[in-house]
């Protein structure tokens, strides 16, 4: 079991390197603990390292830009950016509703087990207090800022999924979100050019 363990704490630390991701925080801020490893399913094997990686990390990112998104549907000055954050927090729900039932069929905890992380593409308590507390224009700045990275990462950690993972079911969601992150990065570039 310890060497299930290992492999996939390996395969995890591999998916963040080839993505662009890292566990490890700027200098000025707190380090966090290392990530856990996924658990092992129901049958007692892991079930496919990556994509369980890949899941447990794209879900917290999904949940942090939906708070995101949901603000920026309430505050933002401009009403097509408005409409289009609440567009995306309502797909992005969407995609939750298909990611939540994913970690427990491939046997994994609910929880973040990045928590605390400071990763490309996750919106982090301390992005949403910096959103929170700008208003009009600055809102906006920080706002397409945030949403643009996680757009942009979660890109990137889908494609690496679609190339590595072995579960069906996961590669497929995968591929789905490579290619509304597409869409989405495009209409965003609509509104802001």
């Amino acid at each position: 079991m310890k060497a299930v363990r290992g492999t996939a704490a390996a395969l995890l630390a591999a998916l963040l390197v080839v993505t662009g991701c890292s566990a490890d925080p700027p200098a000025d801020k707190k380090r966090p603990t290392a990530p856990a490893a996924p658990s092992p399913s129901p049958a007692g094997t892991l079930s496919g390292a990556t994509d369980a990686a890949w899941i447990q990390l794209m879900t917290p990112m999904n949940e942090g830009a939906v708070e995101l998104l949901t603000m920026a549907a309430d505050r933002a000055a401009d009403p097509r950016l408005r409409s289009w954050a609440s567009e995306l927090a309502g797909a992005h729900r969407a995609e939750l509703g298909r990611m939540r039932p994913l970690l427990e069929e491939l046997g994994l905890p609910s929880t973040n087990v990045h928590e605390g992380h400071e990763m490309p593409g996750m919106v982090t308590p301390g992005d949403l207090a910096q959103a929170r507390a700008a208003e009009g224009a600055a809102f906006e700045k920080v706002f397409v800022v945030q949403i643009r990275e996680h757009l942009e990462h979660s890109a990137r950690v889908s494609r690496s999924e679609v190339d590595a993972g072995s579960e069906a079911a996961a590669r497929k969601l995968a591929a789905a979100l490579v290619e509304a992150r597409r869409g989405e990065l495009a209409g965003l570039e609509l509104i802001t050019a």
